[in-house]
């Protein structure tokens, strides 16, 4: 079983994830992946030098993410441009591991998965929603940002309705409850015979 997991910043997640990696999924974290691909001699490097200039480097050639990261969470534009690189190198990749997997439950961790292209790829799509303020306390102390610059990145991020309409599976994660998250995802994943 392939299973899409997506929310907007702070929502929790990655936590989710690593609950169920802990328990036998196999995990592809595509924001690791989009990572790896903008590292010198990554797959994505030279589309986004080409992209954003040489501003954007860091002394020894490689990407300041922080630099990148000002740019396109303060321009749309620049955000999709970064994601049309991105995605249609992450989704190949993500094909070629699915047609070799052998875990019972593979996840695709996406922040980004409609906009990436692989719905499609997915037998469910698990949503992780938390209140506003819950992830602006999340965001701020996990990233050590400010309120405001918070805010600007959850102004590119689509709405949870909009998140919604996609999901086969809602997982609310308010409070910092983590054994009650766990037992939540442990739950989920039995009823789907991956646990």
């Amino acid at each position: 079983m392939v299973i899409g997991l997506t929310g907007n910043s702070g929502a929790g997640k990655s936590t989710v994830a690593e609950i169920m990696k802990k328990n036998g999924a196999y995990i592809l974290d595509c924001d690791k992946m989009a990572h790896e691909n903008m590292q010198k001699g990554g797959s994505a490097y030279k589309k986004i030098v080409t992209e954003f200039g040489k501003d954007i480097l860091h002394e020894n050639g490689e990407i300041d993410r922080k630099k990148l990261g000002a740019i396109v969470f303060n321009d749309k534009n620049s955000l999709l441009t970064l994601n049309t690189v991105t995605h249609d190198i992450i989704k190949k990749q993500i094909i070629n591991i699915l047609a070799k997997a052998e875990s019972r439950c593979t996840v695709i961790d996406a922040p980004l998965l409609e906009e990436a292209g692989l719905i499609p790829l997915c037998d469910e799509v698990w949503v992780v929603t938390a209140k506003l303020e819950t992830r602006i306390r999340r965001i701020t102390q996990r990233d050590g940002i400010t309120k405001e610059a918070a805010l600007l990145r959850f102004k590119n991020q689509k709405s949870d309705d909009a998140l919604l309409k996609t999901a086969t599976t809602v997982i609310k994660h308010d409070d910092d409850n983590f054994e009650k998250l766990e037992k939540e995802v442990i739950d989920l994943m039995k009823s789907r015979g991956i646990l």
